[in-house]
């Protein structure tokens, strides 16, 4: 038997015998054996749109799901076994809207900003990522960063494994009309000059707003955000009503569409709601006004609703707490007194939803509340994981590859505690994380053992 260890835990890997008693010789780079893991899974939720199965054994390769069987298999030699029969597993979670480049804290960040260089950033960055990570969340979308060659480079680090993290599909920066939700409001005019001195995402008019997209996408981006609507965080009295027109929305969509790319929107009034529906958005962030009409627009385009309720949560504690300047605060009031009705009446009528929290505006790292806000508003706890899973996966167009526990799917694999369709508040407590193959989290009375 050969020991080592990983993450701090005990980890014993079975090999032939007569590996056991001398060194092999080294074997040709094309012949080097992949990885091989053995989980054995008390109860598994290997599809999120179907029920959960008994004792199960899933086998990874390379990084890649090879089988699903039921029972606890023995695993073969030299295969690594990964113990979790007191524990419920499911596949890696999906969050739809967050910013690494944001610390979830605005007034320290307002306080911190002067003395912060790209460089700072970078690495405060990479540290949510990796936090993210470890909460079970495998796969993000992170719609919007003031630096995009940046996230682009935390992307690209961590998929090549140099930087533990989530996968990431980015935005780049939130393509805004000026003044709209996206410009340098509420700053000193030195420091808005600034901040517009590359703000290739700032455009007005159809034609201006095509070259935004594809700057974007110069950058790096793999998924197109516009703001559609005021917001709650910007400090202007916009108001949330529709800014852009409708061709300049229609623009944005069909150059994101063009170059392969999804768009999604930030919007919460009805009005920027439903003429991004209307220009073919895939998706819609936060949808604050939601009516009747808004959810037959919904379901005609087939469009997602991101609710992010863990970002409305944190604006209004943060201005209620005196954390964000008087023009948002109002807003944030004004929200709060429609959106949990919006997204229960969506949720009721068979909207189409992908989980998304905005982390970022809210503290990183507690993705999962979001769950327990989705759950008190009337989604039932199976279908809130779905948004997480199978639902995000599909928004993404990456349901091949995540969002289940299937043969040829990437190994993204979390575990917890108890069932979490009994008590959505489980997920919160995460205690087993692996990405792509490679376990990123034991901890609790989760242990590798031997294979046998």
């Amino acid at each position: 038997m050969k020991t080592g260890t990983i993450l701090g835990v005990v980890l014993t890997v079975a090999m032939p015998a007569a590996a056991q008693t001398a060194a092999p010789a080294p074997a040709p780079a094309q012949a080097t054996a992949e990885k091989v893991t053995y989980i054995h899974a008390g109860r598994l939720l290997a599809d999120p749109t179907k029920a959960p199965r008994g004792n199960s054994t899933i086998v990874v390769r390379g990084g890649k799901v090879a089988e699903v069987r039921d029972g606890f298999v023995t695993p073969e030699g030299g295969a690594a076994l990964v113990d979790l029969k007191d524990r419920y597993v499911l596949p890696g979670l999906i969050d739809m809207h967050v910013h690494f480049y944001s610390s979830g804290y605005p007034l320290k960040s307002r306080l911190e900003a002067s003395g912060v260089d790209k460089e700072d950033a970078f690495v405060a960055a990479a540290g949510r990522a990796k936090a993210t990570l470890l909460t079970g969340f495998t796969t993000v979308r992170d719609l919007g960063a003031p630096e995009p060659r940046g996230i682009r480079a935390l992307r690209d680090a961590i998929a090549r494994g140099d930087l533990e993290g989530p996968t990431i599909v980015n935005a780049g920066r939130m393509i805004s009309v000026t003044a709209g939700h996206g410009d340098a409001n509420g700053l000193k005019e030195d420091y808005a000059h600034a901040e517009r001195m590359e703000a290739t995402h700032l455009c007005n008019g159809a034609d201006d707003c095509r070259r935004a997209t594809r700057e974007q996408i110069f950058t790096g981006a793999d998924v197109i955000k516009f703001a559609a609507s005021g917001g709650v965080g910007s400090n202007i009295a916009g108001g949330l009503e529709a800014q852009m027109t409708p061709e300049e929305m229609k623009a944005i969509v069909d150059t994101a569409h063009s170059f392969g790319r999804k768009a999604t929107a930030h919007a919460h009034g009805k009005s920027g709601i439903d003429m991004a529906l209307r220009a073919g958005v895939d998706s819609i962030e936060h949808g604050s006004y939601i009516d009747d009409e808004t959810i037959r627009l919904f379901k005609e385009k087939g469009a997602y609703l991101v609710p992010t309720m863990h970002a409305f949560e944190s604006v209004i504690r943060q201005s209620r707490a005196g954390e964000r300047p008087a023009a948002s605060a109002a807003k944030a009031e004004e929200v709060a007194k429609v959106v949990k009705d919006s997204h229960r009446r969506a949720f009721a009528q068979g909207v189409k939803v992908a989980f998304g929290t905005d982390s970022g505006v809210g503290p990183h790292a507690t993705n999962a509340l979001e769950f327990g806000y989705m759950t008190a508003v009337g989604m039932p706890a199976a279908q809130a994981i779905r948004t997480a899973t199978v639902d995000a996966a599909a928004l993404l167009g990456r349901e091949n590859r995540i969002g289940r526990i299937a043969p040829g799917m990437d190994a993204d694999i979390i575990a917890v505690a108890g069932d979490p369709m009994a008590d959505v508040a489980r997920l919160n407590a995460v205690d087993f994380v692996m990405q792509r193959g490679a376990v990123r989290k034991m901890a609790g009375k989760v242990a590798l053992f031997p294979a046998e």
